[in-house]
């Protein structure tokens, strides 16, 4: 509690100022308190001149060079005092520390035997015990500091010391800068700089050469040991086990006495420690101290009474004297902290000290009894590293110094009156940091053109108000704009702490595991988050002070750090309501997301809700983001991250990110430690960063080009922040970056290209006459007609100046409508798109469709020569490639057909050229002569026809099948999907894309072409029941390039033997078109056979009943499948040679009607005949070939064969089987079989039928001979080989089974075409297939005159 203030001085008459204040002044030096030095401090001897210079009216700074013990910090506020100072204005003294602050204010309100807040009294950052009328102001440098913002010449002080100058902080050259410039504005200022080490030759030219005094605060000397090890020991040993071993020599060669041993990181000092509590000295007590310690462990080191070694970082270097000390044992390195500009990477590299802070920790003993430091370094070494420390100003970010400059007025910090000024790259890396958390810009000087000048923005002079790091402010500024400011007070106030989590290492996996309660899977931030909502949550309900300690104790958390935490959020808070209530409440109306309170303020309870939704974990590191934006980082591999200005990151292990492969991050920290690491982090959308980046985001643009979709030139926008890429090739709109760049894309590709959707009138206009002269130049093979594109962008860009989209084109012909004016003075004509006018004819000559199989085909014409599709190419669905015949291709269209009669022609050989010279004109004759062949025919083939008809020159089709074409005079052929317009394949050789596309046995054929439709409801016709149609042609032409062949065709095939006036009334004919003659043909045969039989089909009833097969030739039937099913077949064959004809006129099938009634009886008389003598003799000679098996030269018949095989017993059986069979039997049976095969009167027609008998005869008379002499057959039947054998050759190639008519040929063929639905191209002619046949029966009309 604080005491009671010192009575106030009388107040002086309020008429008379001046004496008012004279007499206050006069008051306060009657009651400023009486002051003593206790002689056992060193600097008690030094009082009397440090007084003497404090009055000295010349000696405006003093500086005071005392170590560490010489109770420079506690004797010198009194100095002041006892040299008057502190009556004017108070005696201000700072510390770089709170809690030196309030020990220090404790130690001198003791001293002067007064309580404190009387005469002195402490300020910290959450603390005022202070008076109005107090003489002494202890506080920390960040206090002073922050009173120059409303105080700028520090009135309410005389006097200013500044204590443990040497630690060179931010604050304390920030300070010495301040008070340099006060000096000149105050007289009667006076300033105090104290230090246990420092260069004071430099402060002392800093302040005009201000006297230094030196004062010792060691009491018993101190002796040092250099400890270096050999350079094998230095191989093999670290400085942990060095120290460990001069620990050990300590406690075995020199007298008792407490150990401090300094290691450079807290990972050193525990396994110091488990080293040495491994030696197992009794009654010893091996103590940690690091700053991240529990306070409670903190403390042992000053109450443990056992004999102690303390393991500490540099933290004991300065402000902490531990008591007993007598050793101390130096490693000589630390980790120093460094911040590298335009990097902005903070490290923490484990370095050299200097001589100054060696001397500091030596300083440590020798203050109970002589003391001993041991160095683990040579004096060489020790002699060679710097003097002093470098000041934090020169390693570290000046964004805060700078925001705090800017806002006070105080300039450049260039020209700021800094100790050690900071260099240009630093300054310049504060200034950016500062424009990229928005908080300065530039502006013009504002008299002329003098130089720019830094000034605050708003969200600048916001966060100078809040006296936080200036992201912290930036995030708070981010956090009312997200409407998330509650969380985002609490976090900024987390990250101005250190970790509340504690973590004993005798009670690491603990920790751990109740740590882990408080984990958010992707972000740190919300850790800590979470730790205040389970603090607050808890709080109410701890009621004393006791049970928070023991919360705080059971979770592994540090009271003091939570609790300075909710001071500094309750701060946090009270800026946010004083710059709520300057800004008028304007914010008042803005949304809130439903938590109680003003979310806006963060004038809210401190207990916040656990449940982040998405919307709020995005607003929350929208606003971290907002003051970390340089520390994003894009994931690469494993924990390996892309950081931004080209570092390479890796994620902290602590990190709850760690394994986890987050795409994006972002981290409040970036350290070097043993490798540049990113921590406390948070997973984040790479889609919020370019609004907040805003111009600090690079943009790149590339492949511009007209967006058709879109009506407007765009381009591949890359943003980059900071050169990570957070947007990756985004087609945005190019006028805005480049309007003539994008008009002059306008102009060509939209407007002379076209590509424009829905395209105005005027374009319609000039696109469609573009179009028909660019197909004018590919059909004509020129590029000389339509004029050059940049003619006709020409013509647009001097109408259109600055429209680079569809959208202001349309406004503006709206615009022209509006003033009744019309788009003409946009429309081109043919006059100004051309160079000249081809002719009407050349260009009729290349049509726009071509005819093939019936069917219209688009032509696309392109002169593009060695491309693929240079030439004409037929656009063919895939159903239809089948239709295309190949010989109609080589005809081309007629434009072509000069050129390639000419091609044809210069690619012959020599021999064939020279025959056909002049070649011009030849071609020129050739094409305008020679009439076109249906489109079946090969031009090769009428090309020599022509040419031995017109020119008396025999060329071989096939020497005009082999020459060299130009590619682009052989027609092309694209097949292309119907419903998506694709090209599926292409080429020049339809059979070969037939076979790609396995559309050869499937395609329809030219029968289904709209023209062979028109023809067929011209023609066909069903239900046909007698010759009532007239005349019917052989052919008709179907549309330009088809031939169809007209036919009555019969309907369902009825057996004969089922005919009936029944069946004969269902049996139907019609009459239907065929794409081949042959096919026609065999057709109508049927059909008209068909017609007949409605009239004959009971003659040939009675016919079958009177004329029948005698019963004394059922053995001899049977060989043919019995007397019925030859006298079936006879019936058919009559059938089928009465009134199977080729009529094709009324009179003529009449005329054959009558003929027939009077022949038919008689025709199948003689074909019975015929029949019954073929079966007599068939059964002979096969009897005759039985006989002659038993020997070569017997004769007799059958009957007596068999009387003689019966007398024959089984031996001679067994000898007979034994004998060779002669070669003649086998020749004959050879010969009968294929002569009379079972279905022989299928086979063969009547008139050979009837002929078929005298070869039988044949046989027979053969058969006779060779038995009498088997030489002469055999001689005779060589004569018959060569010609039996090229017969067979023939036959075989022709691949038709057994020898049939020219009749059955054709029927076959048409059958297989019907069957397959399409027209054939048959491999083997029936001239062919004729011409073999004929050659058969010549040679039995030969084999009968020889034998």
């Amino acid at each position: 509690m604080d005491s009671k203030p010192a009575p106030r001085a009388p107040r002086a008459p309020r008429a008379d100022p001046r004496a008012r204040l004279e007499a206050w002044l006069a008051a306060r030096a009657a009651n400023a308190p009486r002051v003593s030095y206790p002689h056992e401090l060193p600097i008690a001897s030094r009082a009397a001149e440090i007084v003497e210079l404090l009055r000295s009216p010349r000696r405006r700074v003093i500086i005071v060079s005392g170590e560490t013990g010489c109770g420079k910090s506690t004797q010198i506020p009194k100095m002041c005092l006892e040299a008057g100072r502190g009556i004017a204005g108070r005696v201000g003294v700072t510390q770089p520390r709170r809690l030196a602050a309030v020990t220090i204010a404790h130690r001198i309100a003791e001293e002067l035997g007064e309580p404190l807040g009387r005469s002195v009294g402490y300020k910290i950052r959450f603390q005022d015990r202070t008076s109005r009328d107090g003489y002494i102001k202890v506080m920390t440098d960040g206090i002073l500091l922050a009173e120059t913002q409303g105080d700028r010449g520090l009135h309410e002080y005389d006097t200013i010391v500044i204590d443990e100058a040497h630690e060179r902080s931010l604050n304390i050259d920030f300070l010495l800068g301040i008070v340099r410039r006060l000096l000149d504005e105050r007289p009667d200022l006076k300033l105090v700089i104290t230090s246990a080490t420092m260069d004071t030759e430099k402060f002392s030219k800093a302040f005009k050469n201000a006297p230094v005094v030196e004062v010792s605060g060691r009491l018993y000397p101190v002796d040092v040991e250099y400890r270096v090890p050999d350079a094998e020991e230095a191989e093999d040993k670290d400085y942990v086990d060095q120290a460990v071993e001069a620990v050990e020599y300590l406690r075995r060669d020199k007298p008792r006495g407490d150990i401090l041993v300094f290691m450079p990181t807290e990972q050193d000092i525990l396994e110091t420690c488990r080293m040495l509590e491994g030696r197992k000295w009794p009654a010893v007590k091996v103590l940690p101290l690091f700053s991240r310690l529990p306070a409670g462990q903190q403390r042992l080191v000053y109450t443990e009474t056992l004999p102690k070694i303390v393991v500490a970082t540099n933290v004991a270097e300065t402000s902490l004297t531990i008591p007993g000390i007598r050793y101390v044992v130096d490693t000589g390195v630390a980790r120093i902290a460094q911040y590298q500009p335009g990097t902005r990477i903070n490290s923490l590299p484990i370095s050299p000290i200097s001589r100054a802070s060696a001397d500091q920790r030596k300083g440590r003993c020798g203050r109970v009894k002589e003391g001993l430091c041991v160095r683990l370094y040579s004096q060489e070494e020790y002699e060679a590293r710097d003097e002093f420390t470098s000041p934090e100003i020169l390693r570290s970010d000046l964004a805060e110094v700078i925001l705090r400059m800017t806002d006070l007025g105080l300039g450049d910090p260039l020209d700021f009156p800094f100790i050690d000024r900071p260099s240009t790259k630093a300054v310049h890396d504060g200034y950016d940091t500062l424009v990229e958390l928005g908080a300065i810009r530039k502006v013009a000087g504002p008299h002329g053109p003098r130089p720019a000048r830094w000034e605050l923005t708003d969200t600048g002079r916001t966060m100078a108000r809040m006296q936080l790091d200036p992201r912290l402010s930036r995030m708070l500024v981010e956090a009312r704009a997200e409407n998330c400011v509650p969380e985002v007070a609490v976090l900024a106030a987390a990250l101005s702490v250190r970790d509340p989590r504690e973590r004993p290492p005798e009670k690491a996996q603990q920790a751990d595991a109740v740590h882990e309660a408080f984990k958010h899977p992707d972000s740190d931030f919300l850790a800590r988050l979470n730790i205040w909502n389970r603090y607050h949550g808890d709080f109410e309900k701890l009621g004393s002070l006791v049970q928070k300690r023991r919360f705080c104790h059971e979770n592994f958390l540090s009271f003091p750090r939570m609790r300075e935490w909710a001071y500094l959020h309750a701060e946090i808070r009270s800026a946010l309501r004083e710059l709520e209530a300057g800004e008028g409440g304007r914010r008042g109306s803005r949304r809130e997301r439903g938590a109680p309170g003003n979310r806006e303020t963060g004038i809210t309870s401190p207990i916040l809700h656990a449940d982040i939704s998405p919307v709020l974990y995005g607003a929350i590191h929208r606003a971290v983001l907002s003051g970390y934006l340089s520390n994003i980082a894009a994931h690469k591999e494993k924990n390996q991250y892309a950081g931004a200005k080209n570092r390479e990151l890796t994620l902290w292990p602590g990190s709850v990110l760690f394994g986890k492969g987050a795409a994006w991050i972002v981290s409040t920290e970036v350290v070097r430690t043993s490798r540049l690491f990113a921590r406390t982090a948070a997973r984040i959308d790479p889609a919020w960063l370019e609004r907040l980046g805003g111009p600090l985001c690079k943009r790149a643009y590339s492949d511009a080009a007209w967006d058709r979709a879109r009506g407007e030139v765009t381009a591949k926008e890359r943003v980059t922040l900071f050169g990570l890429e957070i947007v990756r090739e985004r087609r945005v709109s190019y006028g805005r970056v480049a309007p003539d760049e994008a008009h002059e894309i306008f102009v060509m590709n939209g407007l002379v290209e076209g590509a424009i959707d829905d395209p105005p009138p005027f374009l319609e206009h000039n696109l469609a006459l573009q179009r028909r002269i660019e197909e004018m130049e590919e059909k004509l093979r020129r590029r000389d007609i339509l004029v050059a594109e940049g003619e006709i962008a020409k013509f647009y860009s001097e109408r259109l100046p600055g429209i680079r989209d569809i959208r202001a084109l349309r406004q503006l012909l709206k615009d022209v409508r509006d003033r009744g004016g019309d788009d003409s003075f946009l429309r081109l004509d043919e006059d100004r798109l051309t160079n000249y006018r081809p002719g009407e004819d050349d260009v009729a000559a290349f049509p726009d469709s071509v005819e093939v199989a019936g069917r219209p085909f688009r032509a696309v014409y392109k002169f593009a020569p060695g491309e693929d599709d240079d030439g004409v190419t037929l656009t063919v669905p895939p159903a239809l490639l089948a239709a295309i015949p190949p010989a109609r291709l080589e005809w081309g269209v007629a434009g072509q057909y000069k050129d390639k009669i000419a091609a044809l022609i210069k690619g012959l050989p020599k021999r064939h050229r020279k025959l056909l010279v002049p070649v011009g004109e030849k071609a020129e004759t050739i094409a305008r002569e020679m009439p076109r062949a249906p489109e079946e025919a090969p031009l090769f083939k009428a090309v020599s026809e022509f040419v031995r008809r017109k020119f008396g020159v025999d060329i071989p089709a096939k020497e005009w099948e082999l020459a060299d074409v130009p590619r682009h005079l052989r027609m092309r052929v694209a097949v292309v999907d119907p419903a998506t317009g694709k090209v599926i394949d292409a080429g020049r050789d339809v059979e070969l894309l037939r076979k790609k596309l396995g559309a050869a046995d499937e395609a329809p054929s030219k029968v289904e072409s709209p023209a062979w439709q028109e023809a067929r409801r011209a023609w066909e016709r069903d239900g046909v029941a007698d010759w009532d149609f007239g005349d019917l042609p052989e052919s008709i032409a179907v549309g330009t390039s088809l031939t169809a062949y007209p036919a009555l065709k019969m309907g369902d095939m009825i057996p004969i033997s089922h005919f009936s006036e029944a069946a004969d009334a269902r049996r139907s004919v019609c009459i239907r078109l065929f794409p081949t003659r042959a096919e026609a043909e065999a057709a109508h045969r049927k059909g008209v056979q068909a017609l007949l039989l409605r009239r004959f089909a009971k003659d040939l009833a009675f016919v079958r009943r009177y004329h029948k097969i005698p019963a004394e030739h059922d053995r001899a039937a049977l060989f043919f499948g019995g007397r019925e099913a030859l006298e079936k077949g006879i019936e058919a064959a009559l059938a089928r040679d009465v009134l199977e004809r080729n009529i094709r006129t009324q009179a003529e099938f009449k005329a054959w009607e009558a003929e027939a009634g009077r022949t038919l009886f008689d025709r199948g008389h003689a074909l019975t005949q015929a029949v019954i003598r073929v079966v007599a003799l068939n059964a002979k000679v096969r009897a005759a070939l039985g006989a002659g098996s038993g020997g070569s030269g017997g004769g007799g018949g059958a009957a007596d064969a068999g009387a003689k095989a019966k007398k024959l017993g089984l031996y001679e059986l067994s000898k007979l089987k034994e004998r060779v069979r002669p070669e003649y039997l086998d020749a004959v049976a050879a010969d009968l079989d294929r002569l009379l095969p079972k279905d022989f009167l299928a086979v063969y027609s009547v008139a050979r039928l009837i002929r078929i008998p005298r070869y039988l005869e044949g046989l027979k008379i053969r058969l006779e001979r060779a038995r009498v002499d088997p030489e002469k057959d055999k001689a005779k039947s060589a004569q018959i080989e060569p010609y039996a054998f090229e017969l067979t050759r023939l036959e075989n190639s022709l691949k038709a089974g057994p020898p049939r008519s020219a009749a059955a040929a054709a029927t076959a063929t048409a059958t297989a075409a019907e069957n397959r639905g399409q027209s054939i191209v048959s491999p083997i002619s029936a001239d062919k297939r004729a011409a073999v046949d004929e050659l058969r029966w010549m040679l039995e009309e030969f084999k009968l005159s020889l034998f």
